[in-house]
């Protein structure tokens, strides 16, 4: 049985005969158009990275931004509808503030993720709203380690190693497996835990985003890193520039060698 064109998609609380929610289906093809946004959880913090497309080259180079803090410990990364992505943090920061008020504590990574999915869950059921637009990545450093989530715009929610959303996930995800594959064999065969550090990530982040990118459909784009780790106190900061510089010309040397071997 098709449903396509037969008026089931013209309202997100209104299921197709095949069970499906067609807008939020739609929701998923915006997050599909949009950069690459990448997550990446290490034995000592998370590292977030994105391809932030530049629609212009009259932008200035930093501004909007696609990562944001959500409290000191935590920030978010989106693939997906840019204001879509600022209403949510706006709203995520909120929340963050709310329960540091309420229970005189920073907020765990995991409740955070959980509220925020809540909320998103409650546009894919009224007829009046849309669903948002917008995958985001959720990663910090709480009392229980690091942590990192993905919500997708259905509401869902999962725990990662590792997660990438946007425009060239399938590939990201491949390179992804790859390292977190080799990190667990490594524990496996030496019995210790995670050897994989935020200084490592950030170079293979760097690089995955580099491979990723198409450069003959794509229009240029602007690199962006954070991480929380030891080094930037358990705080969410932006990547040192010099550290972010070295992982650019690494990426950029292992793509021009993959041309090569091709």
């Amino acid at each position: 049985m098709t449903s396509i064109g037969t008026g089931y998609d013209l309202s997100v609380s209104t299921y197709s005969p095949d069970g499906r929610l067609f807008q939020v289906e739609y929701a998923n093809k915006a997050v599909e158009a949009a950069g690459v946004a990448i997550g990446l959880r290490c034995k000592d913090g998370v590292v977030l990275g994105v391809e932030r497309l530049l629609h212009s080259k009259l932008l200035v180079k930093g501004a909007n931004r696609r990562i944001a803090s959500l409290d000191e410990h935590i920030g978010i990364a989106s693939a997906g509808l840019l204001a879509d992505g600022k209403h949510l943090t706006r709203r995520a920061r909120e929340e963050a503030s709310s329960f540091r008020e309420n229970y005189n504590s920073p907020v765990s990574v995991q409740i955070l993720s959980d509220r925020i999915s809540a909320y998103l869950q409650a546009y894919t059921c009224y007829g009046s709203v849309r669903p948002f637009g917008l995958s985001s990545i959720i990663g910090g450093v709480d009392k229980t380690g690091s942590k990192l989530f993905c919500i997708e715009p259905s509401g869902v929610y999962y725990g990662y190693r590792a997660v990438a959303v946007g425009k060239g996930k399938a590939l990201a995800k491949t390179e992804l497996e790859k390292i977190v594959n080799k990190d667990l064999e490594s524990q496996q065969s030496g019995n210790v835990e995670s050897s994989l550090t935020c200084k490592q990530a950030i170079d293979e982040v760097a690089r995955i985003i580099y491979l990723v990118h198409d450069d003959n459909k794509d229009k240029e784009f602007e690199l962006e890193l954070t991480w929380i780790c030891e080094e930037s106190g358990n705080k969410h900061a932006l990547v040192p520039e010099e550290l972010l510089k070295s992982a650019e010309e690494k990426a950029k040397a292992a793509l021009e060698e993959g041309m090569e071997e091709d």
